[in-house]
């Protein structure tokens, strides 16, 4: 105690040292976790710290299509990022620029690597910009309008007599120019009649597939002339042709052509137009009907007089000066001229240097020509040109506007892809969401199925199912399973290509053969339109272009099949045999002979007992090479080929009807008497693409113009798949000349006339 004492007297920090813990015991990180509540409430704070910054890591807005500079920008970092996260991946990191665009599931995985969380960008406010469109004059004031000629559209049927209506009035020889006798195009034509008027006429197509042309075609005119031919009657496009004047609110004068030939029977064809809402004058109502010969000429100065009457009761005027107002009937791409509008003037007058613009192009009007391809100077309302000077191809019935001048005209195009583009993102934002909507309510479904399983269970049923679904990639399955045809489309003008894609996109038998568009254009097939069909695996088809030899050399060379025509039909026959060629054959069964089961009997082989039937052949014959099958009432209990095949004890090859046989069969089979033993054959036949589709339906009108070589022989009226009573076609006592026309071919045209019915097996 005394010790004690002495050393606190004589070092009391030395006491304290020894007395107090280690400091090692508070301080050391091994202690921490047990240390005081102060210290384990940092802790806690520290680790909602950490939850909290996991929770607000950085989000990046990603899109479909994104490429390496624009991911990169979006998450603030550098290019060298982007390649160091997409390091160990399947990317080939070489190949790869600031330009270049990543797939999807690749941008997310740079963003995930990256710390950041992604979110589908959407569609921001758009920012207010001034409207810089170009827009049509006000209506001009009456007293500087003046009278302008009528522009007139010739409407009606295919072979009816447009076109021969329209040389007649111009004493000219369009229809000898025109491929396969048939008009293809919108023609635009001024004609100056014998009492002196001009009427500017417009010639449209009359087969089905120029619907769009003739749409355009009522659109831009004041008058419409109906041909209806006398001894054809109301047809098809007679009746569209109607609906197009009819929607467009144009008055329509009807010319019963063909009134020369022996069946001819016009008041027939009046009263079949009573039933579309077309009353003739004679039966009380205001349309006027002239029965022509457009071949012969007869009867056209009552027909002009009749149009020049009801222009003068409309009083058609236009304002000659100001800025020109025009519409496009047609475009195309010509070698010396570039690209060239066929266009009608509605107001102003066009002359050289006047800028335009259309749609979202523009021009400096360099020249223009006439019907007649004479160069004018000017062109005032009514009358139809053609422009050279576009720096693009407007699409046929795009409005021409001219502007003040080319800074203008490019400020207005800009203004026009700019609004297009924002259309189309809207489009594509409503079409991507609408998706997933589907996608997640499927997805819901499919995991409401699930909830009364239990969680072991739930995860087997899905693996199966997944496992079902992924068994194929959706890629390989189309190339392995699915026919298909990619397509490269080239007209000569806009409206050719634009009636070919309208025809494809009604195209409904894509389960069969999937029809693809790769491209298409306008001009003369080249060397990368081969290059691209060769890399698709596909085929070119042109319409009114032609291939230069090295072309088509290039063509040959590759394998590339090159489809050039001049006659729409044409195309769309063959485009339908390259369809079902690539279809695979049907199975085709034929009956070759038929036996009764007399009796049933058993014979030893070795240890083991053959049942064997005895039959007597009832038709055809037996052939032990082929195969048989075993029916018993309706139902097919057995189908195979014979081990064996017996006349009395000799083994024969074949037995002819009434002859009495025994045979055996392959496999487990039981005999009974009565049975049927069916004796057939099987043959590849080749698919063709069923009738229902638009190829088959447009080409409905053409047989009736094929079958112009029948003559004399017995009515034949049939209709077609797809088709009401009002689109049957009849053909009329005419006969095969030449051996042109066979029955083979009838049968193919018609389901009444087809060859006996096969079994056919998928």
């Amino acid at each position: 105690m005394r010790a004690a004492r002495q050393l606190v007297q004589v070092d009391l920090p030395l006491l304290r040292h020894f007395l107090s813990p280690a400091p090692s015991l508070l301080t050391s990180p091994l202690n921490r976790t047990f240390s005081s509540k102060q210290v384990k409430g940092q802790r806690r704070d520290q680790k909602k710290q950490n939850v909290k910054s996991k929770a607000e890591k950085q989000e990046v807005e990603i899109r479909r299509g994104m490429t390496v500079a624009a991911l990169s920008t979006a998450m603030n970092k550098d290019f060298d990022h982007v390649l160091e996260a997409l390091f160990n991946t399947s990317v080939d990191l070489d190949s790869l620029h600031p330009d270049s665009v990543l797939e999807e599931r690749w941008i997310k995985e740079v963003v995930t690597r990256s710390g950041m969380k992604f979110k589908w960008a959407t569609l921001s406010e758009r920012k207010e910009r001034p409207n810089r469109d170009a827009q049509r004059r006000p209506l001009a004031d009456p007293s500087v309008l003046v009278s302008r000629p009528p522009v007139v559209t010739i409407m009606g049927h295919v072979d009816h007599g447009k076109t021969t209506l329209l040389d007649s009035l111009r004493k000219s020889q369009i229809v000898s120019m025109e491929a396969g006798g048939i008009t293809q195009h919108i023609g635009a034509f001024l004609v100056q009649v014998p009492t002196g008027e001009k009427i500017t006429f417009l010639d449209t197509p009359g087969h089905s597939a120029f619907s769009s042309m003739r749409a355009r075609g009522a659109n831009a005119t004041d008058i419409i002339i109906l041909v209806v031919a006398a001894d054809d009657g109301v047809m098809n496009q007679t009746v569209e042709s109607i609906q197009h004047a009819k929607r467009a609110e144009v008055p329509i004068i009807v010319a019963v052509n063909k009134c020369d030939k022996p069946q001819a029977d016009p008041q027939r064809v009046k009263q079949e137009l009573l039933a579309h809402d077309v009353v003739c004058e004679e039966f009380g109502g205001d349309v006027q009907a002239i029965h022509i010969s457009a071949l012969k000429g007869d009867n056209l100065l009552a027909l002009t007089e009749a149009t020049v009457a009801l222009a003068e009761v409309l009083e058609l005027k236009a304002d000659p000066g100001g800025p020109v107002e025009g519409l496009v009937i047609e475009s195309r791409t010509d070698k010396g001229k570039g690209p060239v509008t066929t266009a009608i003037v509605q107001r102003g007058t066009l002359k050289r240097g006047c800028v335009l613009v259309a749609g979202r192009c523009w021009a400096k009007v360099r020249f223009l020509y006439d019907d007649n391809g004479q160069v004018v100077t000017e062109a005032g309302p009514s009358t139809a040109v053609q422009v050279v000077g576009w720096k693009e191809l407007p699409s046929a019935g795009e409005t021409i506007l001219e502007v003040e001048s080319e800074q203008r005209a490019k400020e207005v195009v800009e203004w026009r892809t700019h609004e297009e583009e924002q259309q189309k993102l809207l489009e594509d934002q409503s079409a991507i969401s609408l998706k997933h909507k589907l996608h997640l309510e499927e997805y819901q479904q499919e995991r409401a199925g699930l909830t009364h399983l239990s969680w072991r269970k739930r995860k087997a049923a899905l693996y199966q199912a997944n496992k079902i679904r992924f068994a194929v990639r959706p890629s390989e399955r189309t190339q392995s399973e699915q026919p298909n045809l990619p397509l490269i489309i080239k007209g000569d003008v806009d409206g050719s290509v634009e009636t070919l894609l309208n025809m494809l996109d009604t195209y409904d038998a894509q389960q069969q053969c999937q029809l693809e568009v790769v491209s298409f254009g306008i001009g003369d097939v080249s060397e990368k339109d081969v290059t691209m069909a060769e890399t698709f695996g596909g085929s070119i088809y042109g319409f009114n272009v032609v291939a230069p030899r090295p072309v088509q050399q290039l063509a040959a060379k590759r394998g590339v099949p090159l489809r050039l025509h001049s006659v729409i039909y044409k195309l769309l026959e063959q485009l339908k045999e390259e369809l079902s060629s690539k279809l695979p054959p049907l199975v085709s069964r034929n009956i070759i002979g038929e036996a009764t089961v007399l009796a049933t009997f058993y014979i030893s082989e070795g240890k083991k007992k053959v049942p064997v039937a005895g039959c007597r052949v009832q038709k055809g014959h037996l052939d032990r090479r082929l195969r048989f099958r075993q029916i018993r009432g309706r139902d097919v209990v057995w189908e195979g080929t014979l081990t064996a095949l017996k006349h009395h004890k000799d083994d024969v090859q074949t037995v002819k009807t009434g002859k009495e046989c025994g045979l055996s069969a392959d496999g487990d089979v039981e005999f009974s008497a009565g049975d049927v033993i069916e004796c057939f054959e099987e043959v590849d036949v080749p698919q063709e693409v069923p009738q229902q589709n638009i190829l088959s339906s447009l080409l409905e009108p053409v047989w009736v113009f094929e079958s112009e070589r029948l003559k004399d022989a017995p009515s034949l009226r049939f209709g077609f798949g797809g088709f009401g009573e009002q689109n049957r076609v009849d053909l009329t006592r005419r006969q095969a000349s030449d051996g042109e026309e066979s029955s083979s071919a009838l049968w193919q045209r018609s389901p009444a006339l087809q060859p006996p019915r096969r079994e056919f097996l998928l």
